[in-house]
């Protein structure tokens, strides 16, 4: 008896060691029995350094993605310092990267996301600005990754966007989404960003 206890023990140790999956969030269906979840499509955009991005540049990555305009006067600002710290802790993490849409493409050409990064303090690959049409920025964003992204000419800067975190698998599905502009939220973000990594399937 004191034997089986111990083991139990064990086993229960062992299993609170063990990190918790993130959920799979979205639409879900059943083929064959099996799930199949909803899945971010394929894109293409060009970024600040004139560079085509598409969904194969994260090939075998895990990102972080939201949508932003350079002269956004709100919470914009708020939202790339606390992206920056993203930034920071996994810039040297080949399996990890950074997707910032622009929703005012009219206005953020690749020249200015190139002097928005530079003023940033960020360089190389692995924070991408990008820009494209308008329409299909909008339909991804709100189709696809669940936030408000769209005109409003009654809100600051005549443009409105949710001020979401993103967190998308290597099999391109969304794993979480966060307050990017609340520093305990993008700290479990980070947490949570460590945790996918260690995942297996």
């Amino acid at each position: 008896m004191k034997h089986l206890l111990t083991i139990l023990g064990l086993a229960i140790l062992i299993s609170a060691c063990q990190p918790k999956k993130l959920p799979i969030l979205g639409d879900r269906e059943f083929v064959n029995g099996d799930s199949v979840y909803h899945t971010i499509p394929d894109f293409t955009f060009v970024d600040q350094d004139s560079n085509e991005v598409t969904n194969k540049t994260y090939d075998n990555k895990i990102y972080v993605t939201d949508f932003f305009f350079t002269t956004c006067p709100t919470i914009c600002p708020i939202m790339k310092t606390q992206m920056l710290r993203i930034y920071d802790k996994f810039k040297d993490n080949p399996q990890v990267g950074i997707l910032s849409h622009t929703i005012d493409p009219r206005h953020d050409s690749v020249a200015v996301l190139k002097a928005y990064a530079k003023r940033l303090g960020v360089s190389g690959s692995f924070w991408h600005f990008v820009t494209g049409e308008r329409e299909k920025i909008y339909e991804l964003g709100q189709k696809d990754y669940y936030v408000t992204a769209g005109e409003d000419s009654t809100a600051a800067g005549g443009i409105i966007h949710s001020g979401a975190f993103i967190l998308v698998d290597k099999k391109r599905r969304v794993r979480g989404m966060y307050d990017g502009t609340k520093e305990d939220d993008v700290s479990r973000l980070m947490k949570d960003m460590d945790a996918l990594l260690k995942e297996t399937d």
